[in-house]
């Protein structure tokens, strides 16, 4: 099915919702195919595939809402979820702020053509992924060190997406993502320490070599042979590139309209203000090219357009869906985001943090001694205050050199002083959605040894 075969769902289901009372309504249809194969010592492991049709329905009565979902497409169905919908959507609270966007500001924007995130090509069958799977596997475990080959995969989907709405609006877009991955590991019981890489892309044809993929999860675990904790104090960090997006993450989710409609979040007050130094802006980019992160429209199907979310340091404005805006008194910044089984709500996709001039090597130069983190497990985040403390692994690094490889430790901190400190390198990898280089910030608390 391409997105225009599944568009008689949407509007069936809008038709439905008409027929049974609803003021107002919008449908969505997404339809998907994935495969997913693992294998361990040369043999295949795992291998799962799923595929099907999910329907969702949001009705509209008054200022009352309720949504619906299901993956029966049979018209009695699509009959029962329109009146159940409007049933629940009589009994729901009042809500002022929800509604259908004007038709005026609708995108013109249909498709995801220009997106390009579709491969042309046949669905890779499960003996290509198991073959892509082994490859990497048989990388990792040619390097020097590696004991063992936890997991590696490869996988495949493609998604179909329409969707519909009373207001008049009717679109679409596909999308397909391949992917490969390794885990390997050094060491025995104890003194076992493991890392990681994968690639993602929307075309094979851009895919990383499967060896490659191996070799480097293999290089990146050798790296970490003999780990032990650090010192302990007050110590700059960089964050590497494969982790450094989840701190700007930190502050995606802190200007979300969700959090902060709610008043929820530390940076309810920074509207206006500088959050990151002056020379760096964080910028939203939904049309780029052969990106997972990219859409045509939102999912309200108000036009997508590139956004300066930070400008020169100064935070501009929050991330907006249309009942998150008006709640602010706002438009919304067409950031709609939405399942079959909710109502939309504020999201964003691909961003871009500016580069800096320095190699990662020459960051840590300029740190001198401190730690830096290559891979982060947990988090204590006070979404009120900022407060930060996360599990983090990587490397300790003395006179702007690596020493020693390091595990077991936490760093805390506070994210508004910690953003308005970083200062980037130019390493970032610009086919990711998040394109985010390694970052050094300064005065953070180290729990170590």
């Amino acid at each position: 099915m391409s997105h225009s075969e599944i568009a008689p769902l949407t509007e069936a289901l809008l038709s439905a919702a008409q027929k049974a009372g609803a003021d107002a309504a919008d449908a969505i249809a997404i339809d998907g195919t994935s495969i997913h194969i693992e294998v361990l010592n040369g043999a295949l492991e795992l291998a799962e595939r799923s595929e099907g049709v999910e329907i969702g329905l949001r009705v509209m009565v008054g200022h009352r809402q309720a949504c619906v979902s299901a993956s029966d497409i049979e018209s009695s169905t699509l009959t029962e979820m329109a009146e159940r919908a409007v049933a629940m959507a009589r009994l729901a609270p009042e809500d002022p702020h929800i509604g259908l966007a004007e038709p005026d500001a609708l995108s013109e924007m249909r498709d995801g053509d220009a997106l390009d995130l579709v491969d042309l090509g046949e669905d890779p069958d499960p003996a290509a992924l198991e073959s892509r799977a082994l490859e990497a596997e048989a990388a990792a475990l040619a390097v020097d060190g590696i004991s063992q080959v936890s997991s590696a995969g490869a996988a495949y989907s493609r998604h179909r997406i329409h969707l519909a709405a009373s207001n008049g609006f009717a679109g679409g877009y596909s999308r397909t993502d391949h992917g490969t991955f390794c885990v390997a590991i050094t060491g025995e019981g104890t003194g076992m320490e493991r890392d990681h890489f994968g690639d993602g892309r929307n075309h094979l044809d851009d895919l990383m070599p499967a060896a490659v993929v191996g070799h480097t999860a293999a290089e990146r675990t050798v790296e970490r042979a003999g780990a032990r904790k650090p010192p302990t104090g007050a110590f700059p960090v960089v964050y590497d590139e494969r982790v450094s997006s989840a701190l700007i993450g930190h502050l995606l989710s802190a200007t979300n309209g969700t959090s902060i409609a709610r008043g929820s979040s530390w940076a309810r007050d920074l509207l206006g203000e500088q959050v990151l130094p002056a020379d760096l802006s964080l910028t939203e980019e939904p049309h780029r090219p052969r990106t997972s992160g990219s859409r045509p429209f939102d999912a309200e199907g108000l036009p997508t357009r590139n956004r300066a979310i930070v400008e020169n340091g100064v935070l501009t404005g929050w991330t907006l869906d249309l009942a998150t805006g008006r709640k602010l008194g706002m438009p919304s910044t067409g950031n709609a985001g939405r399942g079959t089984s909710n109502p939309p709500s504020p999201s964003i996709g691909n961003v871009r943090l500016t580069a800096g001039d320095l190699t990662r090597g020459a960051l840590l130069a300029e740190m001198g001694t401190g730690l830096l983190i290559t891979s982060m497990i947990g988090s204590s985040i006070n979404a009120t205050t900022g407060d930060y403390s996360r599990g983090a692994s990587g490397f300790w690094v003395e006179n702007g050199e690596i020493a020693y490889p390091v595990n077991e430790c936490t760093v805390a901190g506070n994210l508004k002083d910690m953003l308005r400190s970083i200062v980037p390198a130019n390493d970032a990898r610009v086919h990711l959605s998040r394109v985010v280089p390694s970052l050094l910030v300064e005065g953070l608390t180290i729990a170590g040894a």
